[in-house]
């Protein structure tokens, strides 16, 4: 896609096609707010926020960070933060001040859109409502495109704290016009349920901007309460849900009637971020004779990489094979493809050897939808042959469907979020009472994983699960709070010193 001066069109591009060819059709849905806008509506109001940001100062490269829920005030911040040139730094509403501000100052933005005032933000960093008000301004329309970073989407790295993965509007397109070509896509009549997080990549691509590249009606709703999230199917006749594994596990929980009822109207269920457990796709299965498609992706791949969707069946325990445009090989760790080679004097570098054709090993991916490297220097991205290496492990069935093994690092992925153990024990080793801790994920068929910690006590001190807990709930979010706490007297170490996590886990 490109403009009428040859240069390469942008995401916000969406928005304008899609007002141009379904100017009443309807875009957003919010169902807390009960606003209802169509295309044409959504653009008016983009134009407008774009507008006030160009005379708030925001320059085209400008870095604007996005602190709001789902809802509809995300999607009009979102496309008019990208029409006035500016790189889109989502952050989750509910982050607590200390992980903000270290987000703020990483990416460098000094405009956050949010409801509230901007009490809480550092001193240079200006807050302005998510929609303009007033008379109309001048209009804004900067065009971007290609390899230009369109969002700056902070995640859990490898080997230290949130990194900003850079992803370029060419990133962003090029998965949604993979995902397009897979077996039941999305269609401009398509009413898509996204109650998941649009701060979080999952809920952006796949979810917002996959409505917005067909036309489709984004069915918005903050919160997911499996009760009230089936009576919005009903209410509005949703087609297609873009979920997690722990919205269709509290779906199975409501039994048959209820499911059948509440999703009469649905086509169309994906599941991603975390395993989906196969009791709970054979209850919704034998409910309401729907699948749910699982997938695989990580923020790095602007997201999906791989589905069951491309077959058009399910299988469980498979996240599927790639999307179309997209390549995946497993490789050791060097990076050579074929099967790794085992050390069986490190437990940490070993690689089970499954009952499967050619082994295990790490997925690597090349495609047009992979990032630009971490903000802000570009470091660690796809290698010069275009090759990514994700650090996850798995195996290919004798059918090329991929299966997920385990992780080769230490990440923590509760929900789709992703949680580094050291941040966590980092806060926990705060607390004077403690003399070591360390943090793992265990399962959880709610939310895919949860975090652990283990803590060894100071000498002679009194410590409780609560005590930790809170103390962890004051400084980070949520998913990376602690779900349990285990107190031991040591924790295991090799024999350099390094912290045994595969035996505590």
């Amino acid at each position: 896609m490109t403009a009428e001066d040859g240069a390469p069109e942008g995401v916000a591009a969406l928005l304008g096609t899609a007002a141009a060819d379904r100017p009443s059709g309807v875009a957003i849905r919010d169902t807390d707010s009960g606003e209802v806008l169509t295309w044409a509506g959504l653009d008016a109001a983009a134009a407008a926020q774009a507008a006030r940001l160009a005379e708030a100062g925001v320059t085209p490269g400008d870095r604007v960070a996005l602190r709001l829920p789902t809802s509809a005030d995300f999607v009009v911040g979102l496309f008019a933060a990208l029409r006035a040139g500016a790189i889109v730094v989502p952050i989750s509403p509910q982050a607590p001040a200390p992980e903000l501000h270290r987000l703020l100052d990483h990416s460098g933005a000094l405009v956050v859109l949010q409801r509230t005032a901007g009490d809480d933000l550092p001193e240079d960093v200006v807050a302005l409502p998510p929609r303009a008000g007033g008379a109309p301004a001048e209009p804004v329309d900067v065009v971007r495109g290609g390899e230009d970073i369109a969002v700056i989407s902070y995640t859990s790295g490898t080997t230290g704290p949130p990194r900003g993965v850079m992803l370029s509007h060419r990133a962003l397109l090029a998965n949604l016009a993979q995902l397009s070509q897979v077996q039941g896509a999305l269609q401009a009549t398509d009413r898509v349920l996204i109650t998941i997080p649009l701060f979080h990549v999952y809920g952006l691509g796949p979810g917002l901007l996959q409505a917005a590249a067909v036309g489709a009606t984004a069915v918005l709703s903050e919160r997911f309460e499996a009760v009230r999230t089936l009576e919005l199917c009903v209410e509005h006749r949703v087609t297609s849900i873009t979920g997690v594994p722990v919205m269709y596990a509290e779906f199975a929980a409501l039994g048959a009637e209820a499911l059948g009822r509440g999703l009469a109207t649905v086509r169309r269920m994906n599941s991603g971020a975390a395993p989906l457990h196969p009791k709970v796709l054979t209850a919704i299965r034998q409910a309401t004779g729907l699948d749910v498609y699982e997938g695989y992706g990580l923020t790095e791949c602007a997201p999906v990489v791989t589905s069951t969707l491309v077959t058009g069946y399910p299988k469980p325990g498979s996240v599927g094979r790639p999307l179309p445009g997209v390549e995946l090989r497993l490789v050791d760790s060097d990076g050579a493809a074929g099967e790794p080679p085992l050390d069986p004097d490190d437990p940490d570098d070993v690689f089970d050897v499954l009952d499967a054709e050619g082994g295990t090993g790490l997925v690597s991916v090349r495609g047009a939808n992979l990032f630009s490297g971490y903000w802000p220097d570009g470091t660690s991205g796809p290698g010069e042959d275009g090759w990514y290496r994700t650090g996850d492990v798995g195996y290919l069935d004798s059918e090329g469907d991929l299966h997920l093994v385990d992780r080769a690092n230490d990440l923590i992925i509760v929900n789709g979020f992703n949680v580094f153990p050291r941040e966590v024990e980092e806060v926990i080793g705060r607390l004077p009472e403690v003399a070591e801790a360390a943090v793992v994920g265990v399962v959880d068929e709610r939310s895919g994983e949860a975090v652990k910690a283990f803590v060894v006590p100071a000498e002679g001190a009194s410590l409780s699960e609560q005590q930790v807990v809170e103390h962890c709930a004051a400084r980070l979010a949520g998913y990376k709070v602690p779900h349990a706490v285990e107190f031991t007297e040591s924790l295991p170490h090799s024999a350099t010193g390094k912290l045994r996590r595969l035996r505590l886990r």
